[in-house]
């Protein structure tokens, strides 16, 4: 037997007896790219995520309603110097409306997403607190949690969102190598966004983390975030693969580097069996969906109601018209998959469960010494 192969038996072996991966170990699984061994893979994470969560998927209806930010991240086409882009800004009843929406057609979350809209985190005190009554509206009305993608805000402003019953803040960090995430994200203080994880944790906040693969990343990178993950214990944990855009200084790039977003998926899966990892329709849209359920996704997310003047982030325009995105055309690929969409109050269940969780163990009360700075 080859010695990748034994390896690669006795890792899965062990996962299988509940084994705790160390870094080593993990940079090598996200570095198999042989068919036959990341079919192995991702059979092991699927066997993972049944023991955990049985065969239901959960569903997050994504409403980007603003599309204006502060920042020049070079990935994204949402950057400020982006200057050919149409933005918007979606009013409360347009966000109250597709809300309400999406929460009819059975998703279990409403993941209120921005950029860095200068108006709302750096506006005026009522700006702000009209932005935050919209939200906690948004909840009232659907009776849904709801997950808020801000970008890296205030103590303050995360305070009054946990306020206004916000269940969840998402802060995709991309990298954890700091050099690489200073070329991603320039100008953008890497503690403070981390900062930020820490300061909504200690809200009682559940916390969303995201990684990009194919912007120059080494395995090892990428392993050292899924350690990051699983030793703050995020609650969700993402992976996305870099879309080149038009309009931005990465346009022409073709992505490269250690990462490969199925893999990684699967790896997140058995070095965190416990926490939510997405399967995103932003990426490759509803012909992408079960390639990533297959590797130990378990939330469907970027489900977008159709002629609601909404975009995606990676890909916004992918599959949002034709209705590609939606909970009943993600249905049937559920049932290829042989998964089902969770009742009702199993999402809210488990949210609830992963809060008193956090609260038995008092995670993170305090950021380690050094690691992080004060928010602004």
């Amino acid at each position: 037997m080859p010695a990748h192969i034994h390896r690669l038996t006795a890792l899965l072996a062990a996962i299988e007896q509940g084994m705790t991966l160390e870094k080593p170990d993990i940079t090598w699984l996200l570095e198999r790219r042989d068919s036959e061994d990341t079919a192995r893979l991702f059979a092991v994470a699927r066997s993972v995520r049944q023991r955990h969560f049985g065969n239901q998927v959960f569903f997050y209806g994504f409403l980007y309603f603003s599309t204006h930010c502060r920042n020049n991240c070079r990935f994204c086409r949402y950057q400020r110097a982006n200057t050919s882009l149409k933005r918007y800004r979606k009013t409360r009843e347009q966000i109250l409306s597709a809300a309400m929406e999406m929460a009819a057609a059975g998703v279990h979350l409403i993941d209120l997403t921005m950029g860095e809209d200068p108006d709302i985190v750096g506006g005026t005190q009522s700006q702000i607190q009209e932005w935050v009554e919209m939200i906690r509206s948004v909840g009232q009305h659907t009776h849904l949690p709801v997950m808020v993608s801000p970008g890296a805000v205030s103590r303050a402003l995360l305070a009054a969102l946990a306020r206004a019953g916000v269940a969840w803040y998402a802060c995709y960090q991309e990298t954890h190598n700091e050099q690489l995430y200073g070329t991603l994200r320039p100008g953008q203080d890497f503690h403070r966004r981390m900062s930020g994880k820490y300061q909504a944790r200690n809200l009682s906040l559940l916390v969303e983390e995201g990684i990009l693969t194919g912007v120059g990343e080494t395995a090892a990178d990428l392993a050292d975030s899924i350690d990051f993950m699983r030793r703050f214990a995020v609650d969700q944990a993402r992976v996305m693969r870099f879309v080149p855009q038009p309009g931005i200084p990465m346009a022409r790039t073709a992505p490269s580097g250690g990462g490969n977003e199925l893999v990684t998926i699967a790896v997140m899966r058995l070095v965190m069996p416990g926490v939510l990892i997405p399967a995103s329709l932003d990426v490759d849209g509803l012909a992408g969906l079960a390639e990533r359920l297959d590797a130990g996704a378990n939330v469907v997310t970027s489900i977008v109601p159709p002629l609601a003047g909404l975009a995606g982030v990676a890909n916004p325009v992918l599959d949002i018209a034709e209705a590609g995105r939606t909970l009943a055309k993600a249905l049937p690929v559920l049932d290829r998959c042989n998964l089902v969409p969770a009742a009702a109050g199993d999402y809210q269940a488990w949210v609830t469960n992963r809060q008193a969780m956090h609260r038995r163990s008092g995670h993170f009360r305090h950021a380690p010494a050094g690691e992080v700075v004060p928010c602004a």
